[in-house]
């Protein structure tokens, strides 16, 4: 099959998953191609290039994705369904790629259609809230980083190690809420929920008023 940019990137997503983020080379996605090296770089100047390639793809099916979700909210949606539904969406297509958020958190700095995107709609939204301009790129920021780095620790968990008894008895008295019942143990789905929820309580203090508009 002829090579393509799309095709090259489709191969740089397989290897990656399977190598992860400083081991992927593009001898690696040559081969899975079956092609030679040096004819990737008429398409894809490099590995940089190609990871960047990658990430935004990444974001794109995210804003894709939240396109969709933002359509299907009712007009009495408020401002803090608009983040969520974005943030949601977020999470869901970074964890689509096995390794995805170690990309966008490890990708070369360079801006990307796809990211852009993203930050634009997620300014946009907060804007529209009634969030001043000059806390809007600090919120937009930290909504993204929480998106990644929540699914990088998704995505890096260890699993759970068996303990004995006794060993179990002597953290929860030395960790008594981590390991007792007072904190509510919540599952990954509304764990992350929550904290976006949280985030949105501390953006709304922030808005002229104390109370933001609906439909928002």
């Amino acid at each position: 099959m002829k090579l393509t940019k799309e095709r090259i990137v489709d191969a740089g997503m397989a290897v990656f998953a399977q190598v992860g983020y400083h081991n992927l080379s593009m001898r690696q996605v040559a081969d899975r191609l079956d092609a030679h090296a040096g004819s990737l770089y008429y398409h894809v100047r490099g590995k940089d290039e190609l990871l960047t390639l990658m990430a935004d793809r990444v974001c794109r099916q995210a804003y894709d994705a939240g396109t969709d979700a933002l359509a299907a909210l009712p007009p009495t949606a408020t401002w803090q369904d608009r983040i969520d539904v974005q943030a949601a969406t977020l999470r869901h297509s970074i964890r689509q790629h096995p390794g995805g958020a170690l990309l966008l958190a490890e990708s070369p700095g360079v801006l990307s259609p796809g990211g852009l995107s993203l930050m634009e709609r997620l300014l946009r939204t907060l804007l529209d809230a009634g969030l001043p301009a000059a806390h809007c790129g600090t919120a937009a920021d930290t909504l993204l980083s929480h998106a990644t780095g929540f699914v990088l620790q998704e995505q890096n968990q260890p699993p759970t190690p068996a303990v004995s008894a006794e060993l179990y008895a002597e953290l929860c008295a030395q960790f008594p809420l981590i390991m007792g019942g007072l904190i509510p143990r919540l599952g990954q789905d509304e764990k992350y929920a929550q904290s976006i929820r949280l985030l949105c309580t501390g953006f709304a203090a922030l808005i002229p008023g104390g109370e933001p508009s609906a439909g928002q």
